[in-house]
């Protein structure tokens, strides 16, 4: 449904959430008209400019999408602890409405359709990188609920329906709605809070992601050529969990001046995971300016905006239980 030398318009079904919402804003500033399909668990920090809906992917139709270029999915549960405390949601969520939102975009005549897939597809390796080709042998209710999700999206693609699933690394960094549920976000939240880091298990490997360059590469595919589709992992690097609470205990040190400890335990972890992210690099131009040390500086410098680390609406799986 593209339309030559015309503004694009965008839905983002999920748009008010922690991606959700920092996509749109910066889909905006590119003089995109994004529309914002969201159940609002978590308050509206958008700009105004969006067109905001309050509504269930299930009750869209093909109508709905009928003027719509690209629809882009980052909705669904987001992690391991939700999809725990209500697997058949999980399911529903991350794995039927994708596949649902695909068919009736499809049908509308949408040209593009991106899927927030996860690193956590791969589940549990020792040493190997994986490249998209690699073992996909997730085996708990989120890894497995973001893999069938990303197949049936796939599935779907042909020459008229671009489809790209993005498998993200740990997203981490300031956003308008704040999360401080994610790996290195928590490590920050609990150094200024305690002063004291805990790390569960230090050799367990994860690839993080800049929620900078997580934005990055959403742009990338809004604006690549139609002919490319496909799963991409997306990262920024990959790191021990040991080593990111050394960057950050070193970095919040560096900036702040203070004294952090290090709790250092060996829980076995379901998930452990390094990812070659070359295939987007060459495919899609996208390039990580971000990490670690770029993740700590940028909640520093938000940090007032943040501050309140109690309040329930950082903490996914609390505002989850709270709806159910």
């Amino acid at each position: 449904m593209e339309r030559d030398n015309e503004v694009k318009n965008i839905m983002v079904v999920g748009g008010a959430g922690y991606i959700g919402t920092k996509l749109c804003n910066t889909l905006l500033n590119r003089g995109y008209n994004v529309t914002v399909i969201d159940l609002m668990w978590f308050g509206n920090n958008l700009d105004s400019r969006a067109t905001v809906v309050k509504k269930d992917v299930f009750d869209l139709d093909g109508s709905d999408l009928k003027d719509t270029d690209i629809v882009i999915f980052v909705a669904g549960l987001s992690n391991d602890p939700m999809a725990e405390y209500s697997p058949s949601e999980n399911f529903i969520s991350n794995s039927a409405a994708p596949a649902y939102l695909a068919y009736i975009a499809k049908g509308a005549g949408v040209s593009r359709m991106i899927y927030a897939s996860s690193c956590s597809v791969y589940g549990y390796a020792v040493s190997e990188f994986y490249d998209e080709e690699g073992p996909t042998i997730a085996n708990y209710p989120y890894g497995l609920s973001k893999l069938q999700g990303e197949r049936s999206v796939i599935e779907m693609a042909n020459e008229d329906f671009s489809v790209i699933a993005f498998r993200k690394g740990t997203v981490s960094g300031y956003s308008p709605r704040m999360r401080l549920d994610l790996v290195v976000n928590t490590m920050f939240k609990c150094a200024m809070d305690t002063g004291v880091i805990t790390v569960n298990n230090p050799t367990i490997w994860r690839p993080i992601l800049d929620i900078d360059d997580c934005i990055t590469a959403y742009v990338r595919a809004v604006e690549s050529d139609n002919t490319v589709s496909g799963v991409f992992n997306l990262a920024s690097e990959n790191c021990t969990v040991g080593q990111i609470a050394d960057v950050v205990s070193s970095r919040i040190k560096e900036k702040t001046g203070r004294e952090i400890k290090l709790e250092i335990k060996n829980i076995k972890d379901i998930r452990n995971y390094k990812v070659n992210f070359d295939k987007i690099k060459t495919l899609l131009g996208y390039s990580p300016m971000g990490g670690v040390t770029h993740i700590v500086d940028d909640l520093i410098d938000n940090i007032d905006k943040f501050s309140d680390f109690d309040n329930d609406n950082y903490y996914n799986i609390k505002t989850f239980k709270k709806e159910h």
